[in-house]
């Protein structure tokens, strides 16, 4: 069993869910609210976890979370933690139950409203200890179950970003066993998220040389040793299971040192609710733009990913990312998304105000949005 003790504890390893029982006894939890979606619910994955709680232990079970999740869901399952008096959170789900969860979490012991609580205006100072969670993730992708954030849109139509040591899980159940079987189109959306958050952390200027070898071995598991295209082609391996579940996890760990343009371009257009566009798709569309912006500014930044990549020496990144995407099955541009020029300018807006911008490899303005996102049209 593979063990991450960074910022929680994380087991990864089929079977993991097994241990439930115990957590929540070691947390002293009694009364969890479990967060998750209808998907899950009809997939009868609730059912597994539930029949891992022992019969003393009181369950709550909230299944709104939308793909996106919003300030109102939170509402929504918070006002069911309240009703039955719950005690902690099991998180179950992708990046959404996730960041839903930890959205409950941190109202669960703060006044309303949440928007207080954004970094971008210093709310994170204000987040104190919050309820206990069990992160249970059932993708590889965002890494969420050791995380500190959470994307959430409000009640005002904004895409926020709220983030604390406090809103982290205190254990993650990384059970590869519930990703076995997950549709191609979903794990290669997802597995690009990991490969987005892997290549970003390492490209990030913040100096943090332990986070950037995870970022580094992370990208060599999903993509230099070919676990990503292996569990989209065949979705019964149980090894590439494994291996992108730990990539995953790595992805979060890495992105310690900060994200990128291509979060705060995906974020933009993520908050565009006509079209309800999946994070990870978006992230691996922009992914290649934004490593042509960076590209002269990488140093040996490059070289490193390449090799972890199994590149030949010279081998352009952008273009790998681009084959990657096509060989998964991915959209090649925003265009083929549904996105329009006419949604541009707002994007650009959004992005700009995006905390993940701050620590892209070169700066970037007005002006670099604009070029990023005719590249990531398709427009290059």
């Amino acid at each position: 069993m593979a063990i991450f003790t960074f910022v929680n504890q994380c087991h990864i390893e089929h079977g993991a869910i097994d241990m439930l029982a115990e957590t929540l006894a070691t947390l002293g939890i009694r009364r969890p609210l479990i967060c998750t979606d209808k998907g899950l619910v009809d997939l009868g994955i609730a059912d597994q976890i539930r029949g891992r709680i022992p019969n003393d232990v009181q369950v709550t079970l909230y299944d709104g979370t939308p793909e996106n999740p919003t300030e109102t869901a939170v509402k929504d399952a918070l006002a069911l933690y309240r009703e039955n008096d719950c005690d902690g959170i099991i998180a179950l789900g992708g990046g959404s139950s996730m960041d839903l969860s930890k959205g409950v979490s941190l109202l669960a012991t703060h006044p309303e409203p949440l928007v207080e609580y954004n970094i971008m205006t210093g709310g994170a100072m204000k987040i104190g200890p919050c309820a206990p969670m069990i992160a249970i993730p059932t993708t590889s992708g965002t890494g969420s179950e050791v995380s500190r954030g959470a994307v959430i849109i409000t009640e005002d139509g904004r895409k926020l970003i709220f983030g604390s040591p406090n809103m982290i899980a205190k254990v993650a159940l990384c059970d590869p066993e519930l990703t076995v079987g997950l549709p191609p189109r979903l794990t290669a959306a997802t597995g690009m998220d990991a490969v987005t958050h892997l290549m970003e952390a390492v490209m990030s200027p913040t100096e943090n040389p332990a986070a950037e070898a995870i970022g580094i071995d992370g990208l060599w598991r999903a993509v230099g040793q070919g676990h990503l295209e292996s569990v989209v082609a065949n979705g019964e391996d149980r090894e590439g299971r494994k291996q992108m579940m730990i990539a995953a996890a790595e992805g979060a760990l890495a992105f310690t040192k900060g994200l990128g343009a291509v979060h705060a371009m995906s974020h933009a257009a993520g908050r565009i609710r006509e079209l309800n566009l999946h994070h990870g798709t978006l992230n691996a569309v922009c992914l290649p733009a934004c490593l042509r912006y960076n590209q002269s500014v990488l140093g040996d930044k490059e070289d490193r990913m390449r090799k972890a990549m199994g590149l030949p020496d010279g081998a352009p990144l952008d273009k790998a990312i681009e084959e990657l995407n096509a060989r998964i099955g991915l959209p090649a541009n925003l265009r083929e998304m549904g996105i329009t020029d006419e949604m541009v300018p707002g994007m650009i807006e959004h992005a700009l105000d995006d905390p993940t911008r701050a620590t892209n490899a070169r700066p970037v303005d007005e002006a670099g949005f604009a070029e990023l996102y005719r590249d990531a049209m398709g427009d290059h």
